[in-house]
């Protein structure tokens, strides 16, 4: 959405910021599930501009300055865009945004590259988003300036995940659900809540780490050449952020997903992609950390991905998001719900 920019204000930023003249072309991918993206030209350079979106949202999401402090410091040890710029005064475009340096290659959100359409390099995109995940969970931390006590506070992650992410829900439930119940859903914050392990250990956490979050470069074989939207990054138990992953992979034989195409990609369902057990030990092998209480860290992504989702239809509810696939949220969040709800039982194993 880019009708809303102001571009004389975004142009005279760019132009004191980055010293050097337009003209300024913007353009949009739509609303965004997240954080909005819109590619900005200036001059000759191929930017990408990140804001929050539009409306009501919870506090402490969609934090943009955060997501670049993350991607600063975590430059040179993970393959991240270069920021640009970042910008807190409101009066430029009334939010918080930054500027990145734009990437090419391909982030695989709906289909897969022709190029990756092989039995070997189809199993190497596996390879390497787990390979990359591994190397987020290696970063020194403190090394790079995201210290325990400022940039977040590792003991205690996952009883605070659980317990945010219901007062989340709550705040969205009393509205959404005078369309609709979500089933189940209580039910499955409390296993979670009575469930909490011991955690892994304490690492640099992602917080939405998963295939269409990373861009590939071109060319083969498969190379990550950016993780992208770091704004729920902290310090915690960096299982979390396997389970996350795996929510969204696909294995053959996998029920149809409970959102559409557009929102959930089905193409790792083909011959030649790595299995979710196949993920997670060669994520053992190159970490020396074993995926134990995989019900609990799938059972919170898909907690999780439920109060993101009812957040994204109560946007939608509010007018305050236009993209068309969020109307399907109406069923598919409840249906999300169920899939939870299997996870915690043990009915639906890794």
């Amino acid at each position: 959405m880019t009708a809303d920019i102001d571009r004389e204000a975004l142009a005279a930023f760019l132009g004191r910021t980055l010293d050097s003249e337009g003209p300024l072309a913007l353009t949009g991918e739509g609303d965004g599930l997240s954080n909005e993206t819109l590619f900005v030209e200036w001059g000759d350079r191929d930017l990408v501009l990140r804001r929050p979106p539009a409306g009501d949202h919870a506090e402490g999401a969609h934090d943009v300055l955060r997501e670049a402090h993350v991607m600063d410091a975590v430059a040179g040890e993970v393959p991240v865009p270069d920021v640009v710029a970042t910008c807190d005064d409101p009066d430029v475009l009334g939010c918080d945004f930054i500027v990145l340096e734009r990437l090419e290659g391909d982030v695989l959100r709906t289909s897969e590259p022709e190029r990756f359409a092989t039995v070997e390099h189809r199993r190497a995109v596996g390879e390497e988003l787990v390979d990359t995940l591994a190397e987020v969970h290696a970063v020194d931390h403190e090394a790079v300036g995201l210290a325990a006590g400022e940039f977040g506070y590792p003991e205690g992650y996952l009883d605070r995940q659980v317990e945010t992410f219901t007062e989340q829900l709550e705040w969205f439930l009393p509205t959404t659900e005078q369309d609709r119940e979500v089933p189940h859903i209580r039910e499955v914050g409390e296993w979670l809540a009575d469930n909490v392990p011991a955690e892994s250990g304490h690492t640099l956490v992602h917080g939405d780490y998963k295939l269409d979050n990373v861009m590939f470069a071109p060319g083969t074989p498969p190379r990550i050449t950016g993780v992208l939207d770091w704004e729920l990054a902290t310090l915690g138990d960096p299982l979390a952020d396997l389970g996350w992953m795996l929510l969204f992979w696909r294995d053959e034989g996998d029920p149809a997903p409970a959102l559409p195409e557009g929102l959930v990609p089905t193409f790792m369902q083909r011959e030649g992609y790595p299995t979710r057990r196949d993920l997670v030990e060669r994520y053992e092998a190159r970490t020396g950390r074993e995926f134990t209480d995989e019900r609990f860290y799938r059972g919170l992504a898909a907690y999780k991905i439920v109060t993101t989702t009812e957040a994204m239809y109560f946007r939608y509810r509010a007018g305050d998001a236009d993209d068309p696939l969020y109307a399907a949220l109406e069923a598919g969040v409840p249906e999300l719900a169920a899939r939870a709800k299997r996870i915690v039982d043990g009915e639906e194993p890794l």
